[in-house]
């Protein structure tokens, strides 16, 4: 790749591969996996890349489809690309994983610390030229923004797009709620798994087994067969499942795989896509709000990258040339985020996020199921549905049709009032955009378990709600809560003739529209049938902020924008005549 005063690495190497390459570690294990490296006399940068995968899957030459649990998990790139362009490129499992000893951590500190002292060897070999670079998405990326806050020395930069920061949060118990589905789907894509009880180390065989047994009374889990598998029979990818499930409220095990943005000088490269609020769009979002060095951020379609993926290569390429080799392509002075607009299916250059020209407008939720900037009017009280195993009911809550272009773009609230006739509720709130024709189009989710609804005032903001997830507090049956629900981030350029919509339920029963949403649903549910009220009175408001971009100036019409076509009749009797009048 090339531009008018510029150009990119060439690809002009043969390359050897060594299958059997090892990283030794000080403690006396090692990380196994695969070395590509240029066919040359000269040293040479070094690209890491790290996961708890099949390594032969991962360098494999297979041609590329669309993503899907069955390839999802094949993210270190082509590494030949790489090392035809003159750069090495390993790709390593982490300890306890396929061929590298130890134990398995699912990026626990001395997981993290392995990779950063296996980046201090690597820059250490006669062949490498001291320089050394992250790539890969998803665990691969996840890792690589947990290392560069060990700050290895020969770490030069990092392309970590698709990287959650938060596994309690991004993936394992999305708003306090369990997401069993995901969870159990990852753990067996791990590798000649090798784990060992993170509760049982920290507080004994015996709370370990009363644990067990309160979650297997647990009617939520009691629900999932392969939840209490996993309880029963704790071994490899099974012992970390019960782990989770054994800790479902934020604590140590959860901060130890959580970034804490202490060091976060190492350039990086961050992003992600629209699709994947359920997994990595909120880190994305997150690393970009604290990261303090030179930084880039992309996001993309509702497409998880073709699996071998390949479409980042040369951006990839532009990245590492300009931190591991100085070749400045003028890429730093390019506009440093770009986000691909849905419905205009273009992309928008930003300087910050969220962006400087966002209005938070909000959207009342009233009776019949509108959703309108429009005051609430007297009168108004709440909507129900019902909720059981044998029903998931709703509440959906449509704008009028839009009457100009409307960009919509940015993190989503929902300040909800709500009551229920039983002591928790699971609560799960979609926006969407409906077409004329009917079709519906997923903008985001978001969820919260009510009796943990109680923020954290250090982490929110108002278009970021925070609830602190520590704790559970039973419910009282009928009485009516505020929970504030902080949405990842959406966006659409919504037309003329569509709606926006909200629906809210008790459960995410409903089929995904693809694989890539389906990471946000596959929860736990409630084993109780229950009442639930959506209130929307001068008492209890309900309402949904929309961060607006451009347009929605006039505001939403609840005539539709039409004009009537005749005039009807006055209520003559209403008018009076003045004082004094002769007729």
């Amino acid at each position: 790749m090339f531009g008018v005063d510029w150009k990119l690495s060439e690809r002009r190497y043969e390359f050897d591969e060594q299958h059997d390459f090892v990283v030794p570690l000080a403690d006396g294990n090692h990380l196994g996996g695969t070395l590509f490296r240029p066919r040359t006399s000269e040293r040479v940068p070094v690209l890491l890349s790290v996961h708890a995968y099949n390594n032969e899957y991962q360098t494999a030459p297979i041609k590329p489809t669309g993503f899907s649990y069955q390839r999802g998990w094949i993210e270190a790139g082509d590494p030949t690309f790489f090392a035809r362009r003159g750069y090495a490129h390993a790709v390593l499992t982490v300890r306890g994983i396929g061929a590298s000893s130890g134990e398995f951590q699912a990026m626990g500190r001395q997981e993290v610390a392995d990779v950063a002292e296996a980046i201090e060897w690597l820059s250490a070999q006669p062949w490498c030229s001291g320089q050394v670079g992250m790539f890969g998405v998803s665990y691969f990326a996840s890792i690589q923004i947990h290392v560069a806050m060990l700050r290895p020395p020969a770490l030069r930069a990092i392309f970590a797009p698709f990287g959650l920061t938060d596994f309690y949060r991004d993936m394992w118990y999305h708003g306090g709620i369990l997401n069993h589905r995901f969870l159990l789907q990852w753990k067996d894509k791990f590798d000649n798994v090798r784990y060992q009880s993170w509760f049982r180390r920290q507080h004994g065989e015996e709370a370990f087994q009363a644990a067990v047994a309160a979650a297997l009374a647990d009617e939520e889990i009691a629900e999932v067969a392969q939840l209490t598998e996993a309880l029963r029979h704790p071994e490899g990818g099974n012992g970390l499942v019960a782990d989770i499930v054994l800790q479902p409220q934020d604590g140590p095990f959860h901060e130890e795989r959580r970034v804490d943005y202490r060091h976060t000088e190492v350039p990086a490269y961050l992003g992600a896509c629209w699709g994947l609020f359920g997994l990595h769009l909120p880190g994305a979002f997150r690393s970009w709000e604290n990261w303090r060095g030179p930084k880039k951020l992309l996001v993309g379609p509702a497409l998880y990258l073709d699996r071998p993926f390949y479409q980042l290569h040369f951006e990839a390429l532009r990245w590492f040339d300009h931190w591991l080799l100085g070749n400045d392509t003028g890429f730093m002075e390019e506009p440093p985020i770009h986000l691909f607009l849905p419905g205009a299916d273009r992309w928008v250059e930003a300087t910050d996020w969220p962006l400087p020209e966002t209005r938070w407008t909000p959207f009342l939720l009233h009776e019949e199921g509108l959703l309108s900037e429009h005051e609430l009017w007297p009168g108004e009280h709440s909507t129900g549905f019902e909720d059981s195993p044998f029903g998931h009911g709703e509440a959906v809550f449509l704008s009028p049709p839009l009457v100009e272009e409307t960009e919509v773009m940015g993190p989503m609230v929902l300040d909800l009032h709500l009551s229920t006739t039983d002591t928790e509720a699971l609560v799960f709130a979609s926006v969407f955009a409906r077409f004329p024709d009917g079709r519906e189009e997923e903008l985001t989710r978001g969820w919260l378990r009510a009796s943990s609804a109680e923020l954290d005032p250090a982490r929110s903001r108002p278009w970021r709600p925070e609830p602190a997830l520590r704790e559970r507090r039973p419910l009282t049956p009928g009485q009516v809560y505020r929970l504030q629900l902080g949405l990842a981030p959406g966006a659409r350029l919504m037309r003329p003739g569509e709606r926006l919509g909200l629906r809210i339920k008790a459960a995410d029963d409903e089929a995904p529209p693809d694989a890539i949403r389906g990471a946000g649903y596959g929860h736990l549910q409630r084993s109780t049938a229950a009442r639930l009220r959506v209130h929307h009175s001068e008492a209890h408001l309900s309402q949904l902020l929309v961060p607006v971009v451009r347009g929605n100036l006039l505001g939403t019409f609840l005539s539709g924008g039409q004009l009537p076509a005749t005039v009807g009749p006055l209520p003559i009797a209403k008018f009076r005549q003045p004082k004094g009048s002769g007729s």
